[in-house]
């Protein structure tokens, strides 16, 4: 199986990332991941559809409330 190519925008500097999701980690994922332009923490909420074809990000910072 292979990844799932999606972008999110960084909630700290606005710059859009593009992230590599591995549907094989479920079908709900929650990870911390660095932003690769200003290098904080943003907390991802995943989401990948039953066919395993796309996936759903929300991005948060670190600080925020949870999802």
């Amino acid at each position: 199986m292979s990844y799932l190519e999606t972008e999110i925008q960084c909630p700290y500097c606005f710059e859009w990332i593009t992230l590599f999701v591995d549907p094989a980690g479920g079908a709900v994922q929650s990870t911390i991941s660095d932003c690769d332009v200003c290098c904080r923490p943003i907390e991802l909420q995943i989401r990948v559809d039953e066919e395993a074809e796309s996936a759903s990000v929300r991005a948060r910072r670190d600080s925020e409330s949870s999802f």
